[in-house]
């Protein structure tokens, strides 16, 4: 009896240790590879891999958005009769938004780190700083008084909070891409890559470059002109240089403009009103109701944004029912929207990343929809290597005169991808997409085919989006000449280098705060009322938390 209970142990323990070595086998544990059974981040060498990465950390100003399907374009009023915002089925993957618009002192925190690193007194560097500048003159106008905020509404401490205006869309892009890098150099600190001192160097004006998040990525040894090995963190051991990669999971994705869907998205904010995975009735603004007033108790009778109430109204009559603003007003002013964003209606309107055509073409794309793809790759010079710029600073002159740097000294250079990329693919088939299936026949042949045969020679060709072309150039001395294009045969004002840009704004009145209402400027242009905010891309799950089905509710086997 006593033999035949030991056995039944035995067997049970046996059966144990094999149920478990199957299992151990099987899942591997988190450091030993599920395909071939080697350790993985082992001492000895082999492949490396940040196996404890739970989730993307919100970088600095950002607030989560969770993704999911929505109608854009639903507009409740269309008293322009612009048919250009068609209602459309769209799904939005899940992202991260600016909390409140760009304000003076984040973008005097960029020109400061500019004029440093690049002093405007040398003449290689002097079109850096200049570039960047926003224009403070589209305060000015021909019968206001307005010179108070033309000298004083980018720099005074009185309009720190503010939210910066007079950048154009070429200059809102490049500051997104200055905070992608100077936030990956803090989290390279912080994680022990890049010693304390690194992010100071360029400020001290003798490297002539910055850290570039994609030339750390691609050519590390390269980044600050050359002298990273003595700017390594405590992750360098034994003399040996390490370095993060995109596996490592320390890199943040790039802050970037956010597309026109993701915008609209984020400002309708119908999470609010979801009851499961239904939305309950319309939102006409990013908050609940058909009104702009506040109808709550605390605040009744006031705005809920900044916008012009009515002809000559930019404010409202001082003191009760005012929405405390005739121009902008200080970010955080008013009540977020669901997602907790700020200021999606009102104070500013703002660019976003899409190239504007009239027609969203929801039939070549309903997912993550963006038109303004142009598709670069990294150059690879004669050594193999990848090509990093370093006093070859390319210089572009906007259709207005403006000169600014198209790239900066430590940057790795980027070309279009060409058909060792594009042959016989289905998904695209060129490197610039702006013009893909725009929507109007006419965009893409000329309106006058119908014309007599004799008729047809190359100055009678117009085409739907015909705009005028203005030419910049420099004489002999140097001196830019700027020519109009005063022709009356010009047809339209889009083109591929005219920007969405969205929300309503102080100058603007209620109908222009309903999020799907959209408009169009020439990228190269700023004004008094257009700023930005920036977005950045969400890597791995859609969400932060699942919903768990109840128990009651399982599905039984």
């Amino acid at each position: 009896m006593k033999k035949q209970c030991i056995k039944v142990v035995l067997s049970c323990v046996a059966i144990s240790l094999a149920v478990t070595g199957c299992k151990n086998s099987s899942s591997g544990g988190k450091n030993v590879s599920r395909a071939t059974g080697w350790k993985i981040n082992a001492k000895e060498g082999g492949f490396q891999y940040n196996s404890d990465f739970k989730e993307q950390e919100t970088a600095p100003g950002l607030v989560f958005i969770e993704g999911g399907t929505f109608t854009k374009g639903k507009v409740q009023d269309d008293v322009m009769h612009d048919w250009n915002n068609t209602p459309t089925a769209q799904h939005v993957q899940s992202f991260y938004m600016d909390e409140t618009e760009v304000t003076n002192v984040m973008y005097l925190e960029y020109l400061d780190y500019l004029k440093s690193v690049y002093p405007p007194e040398d003449p290689k560097y002097a079109n850096i700083y200049t570039g960047a500048l926003p224009d403070t003159l589209v305060w000015r106008n021909r019968l206001g008084f307005n010179e108070t905020m033309t000298n004083n509404y980018l720099r005074h401490p009185g309009y720190s909070e503010y939210p910066v205006v007079g950048v154009n869309w070429i200059q809102a892009v490049q500051y997104s891409e200055w905070r992608t890098d100077r936030v990956n150099e803090v989290m390279l600190e912080r994680e022990g890559y890049l010693s304390q001192e690194a992010k100071y160097k360029p400020l001290e004006g003798e490297m002539g470059e910055s850290f570039s998040t994609e030339a750390y990525l691609n050519r590390p040894e390269s980044i600050y002109g050359g002298q990273i090995d003595s700017l390594q963190g405590k992750m360098k051991k034994d003399s040996v240089s390490t370095f993060a990669k995109r596996s490592s999971g320390v890199i943040l994705p790039e802050y970037r403009l956010p597309t026109e869907t993701e915008w609209e998205y984020a400002a309708q904010a119908q999470i609010g009103s979801r009851e499961y995975n239904n939305y309950r009735g319309r939102k006409k603004y990013p908050w609940e109701g058909d009104y702009t007033r506040n109808g709550q108790r605390v605040g009744r009778g006031d705005q809920l944004a900044n916008f012009k109430q009515a002809k000559g109204d930019y404010g409202g009559i001082a003191g009760w029912s005012d929405d405390n603003a005739d121009i902008t007003a200080e970010v955080k002013s008013y009540k977020p929207n669901d997602f907790g964003l700020y200021d999606m209606a009102g104070n500013v309107a703002e660019w976003v990343a899409d190239v504007y055509r009239p027609i969203v073409d929801d039939e070549a794309n309903d997912f993550n929809y963006y038109r303004g793809n142009i598709y670069m790759k990294t150059a690879i010079g004669e050594d193999g290597k990848v090509n990093v710029l370093r006093d070859s600073i390319v210089y572009d002159t906007l259709p207005n005169g403006k000169v600014v740097a198209v790239n900066l000294p430590g940057e790795i250079k980027m070309v279009p991808v060409d058909e060792n990329e594009t042959y016989l693919r289905t998904n695209f088939s060129s490197s610039d997409n702006r013009s893909y299936r725009d929507g109007e026949i006419g965009s893409s042949r000329f309106y006058d085919r119908f014309a007599d045969e004799e008729d047809k020679d190359e100055s009678s060709k117009r085409q739907m989006y015909d705009s005028p072309r203005h030419k910049v150039s420099k004489d002999e001395e140097g001196k830019i000449v700027r020519e109009y294009d005063k022709s009356n045969n010009r047809t339209s004002l889009i083109n591929d280098e005219v920007r969405v840009y969205k929300g309503g704004s102080w100058r603007d009145r209620a109908y222009w705060l309903d999020p799907a209402q959209r408009r169009y400027l020439p990228q190269y242009m700023a004004t008094d009322y257009i700023g930005f905010r920036c977005a950045m891309s969400r890597v791995g799950s859609k969400s932060k938390s699942k919903n768990k089905t109840p128990r009651s509710k399982k599905v039984r086997n």
